[in-house]
Order: C-alpha cells, then sequence, then structure tokens
C-alpha cells in the first residue's frame, strides 16, 4: 500500500475541472499518461501569488497538445481562469504549479482513442535556490543528447532526460549539457546560455530543444 505524503490533505489539486484535495485524486490506472507516457506538460512559477508569464505557459501548452495531437480541453481563458484559481486556493504567496495534459483512459492501444484527455494541477511551494550555489555555482558534464527528435514538445514522456540528468549526479555534478555532435541543445533540465566574447548566447529554437519561457525574457 502507498504510503501518504505528509501533506496530501492540505493541498488541493486540479483533477479534470474539479478542485480537490489531494489524499482523494484518483487516475486510471489504464490512462495513457500511466501506460505510455502519452501526454504533455508545463511547469508555472508564481511569485507573490501572481504567475510569471501565464498566458506564455498556455501558449506553450496549446502548442504541444497540437503537435502531439492530443485535445486541447480549454480554450487559452479557461486555462487561466483554473489556473489562477488553482493559485488562490494554495494560498498564494512564491509557488509552481505542474500542470499535465494526457490522452486520456482507453484500453491498451497504440492508435489514438477517441476519449476526452486528463487534466491534472498540482501547486507546491516554490524553492529558493540555495545559497551556496549561488555563491559558488553549478557543476556540469556534458553528454550527447540521445533523446528523441520533438524536443519542442514538453512531453512528460522524460526518461532520457531521467537517465542523462543521473548520468550527472552520479559524478557529482548538477546538471548534463547535452549535445548532438558539435551542437549544444540544452540541459537535462534546463535551457543553455554561454558568454562568449562578452555576448550571451544560447541555441537557436529548433525541434531538438524546449521553447524556454523564461529564456525568452532573456
Amino acid at each position: 500500500m502507498r504510503a501518504a505524503l505528509p501533506d496530501e490533505e492540505q493541498i488541493t489539486v486540479l483533477l479534470d475541472g474539479v478542485f480537490l484535495p489531494l489524499s482523494q485524486a484518483r487516475v486510471h490506472p489504464l490512462d495513457r499518461g500511466f501506460v505510455y507516457g502519452d501526454g504533455v506538460y508545463e511547469v508555472i512559477p508564481a511569485y507573490g501569488g501572481r504567475y510569471l508569464r501565464l498566458e506564455a505557459h498556455v501558449a506553450r501548452l496549446e502548442r504541444s497538445l497540437a503537435d502531439a495531437r492530443i485535445k486541447n480541453p480549454h480554450a487559452a481563458r479557461e486555462w487561466v481562469q483554473l489556473l489562477t484559481e488553482l493559485l488562490d486556493r494554495h494560498g498564494g504567496g512564491d509557488a509552481s504549479v505542474y500542470l499535465q495534459v494526457t490522452r486520456g483512459v482507453a484500453p491498451r492501444d497504440h492508435a489514438f482513442p477517441d476519449c476526452p484527455p486528463t487534466v491534472f494541477a498540482i501547486p507546491r511551494p516554490l524553492k529558493p535556490v540555495p545559497a551556496v550555489q549561488l555563491d559558488q555555482g553549478l557543476k556540469a558534464i556534458s553528454c550527447a543528447d540521445m533523446r528523441w527528435q520533438w524536443c519542442q514538445i514538453k512531453s512528460i514522456a522524460l526518461q532520457g532526460a531521467v537517465l542523462l540528468r543521473q548520468q550527472a549526479i552520479d559524478v557529482g555534478a548538477d546538471e548534463a549539457i547535452l549535445h548532438r555532435g558539435r551542437w549544444v541543445t540544452e540541459g537535462a533540465a534546463s535551457n543553455v546560455f554561454a558568454v562568449i566574447e562578452g555576448a550571451v548566447v544560447t541555441p537557436p529554437p529548433s525541434n531538438w530543444l524546449l521553447h524556454g519561457i523564461t529564456r525568452d525574457l532573456v
């Protein structure tokens, strides 16, 4: 039997349009997100009870859904309303909201089913960057980017990124900087910037990397 998380009763989540305690949230075991990793997601930061670039995150979600050919269950304004209410129920403050949309529940078959998508979102307190990291920076290694070719989709199928990040952890580093031949793409869980001859540079948008929302601000 699964052990309960310490604050399940205090966390309000969004599941298919309903706000409820995390302890009461249930997802079908045949959900394609669970069986296939067939879904997309967003992680949206909020500071002082206000989202940072919420509309841009919703727009990227819509692009991921379209590229993955998953039905979009809400118009953009409805996403904004639902996510704003979820943050309000969380109590505002600095938070990070994880939003996931899967293709839905159906008997296991690779072909697309005719079913409604599953929507789940959960807020968590946003942890500050540790002082030691601000003072000393992070350690990184380089790894060949062995993920798939559609990295512009923010897919929940993250096993490639998980394995690459763990390669860094195993040798005492914090992140893996990925490359395809001579071309740097991104980090296992981050976008990449470099200062070259006094200029801040970053890889151009392509299907080899996620189009970061905060990245666009730099």
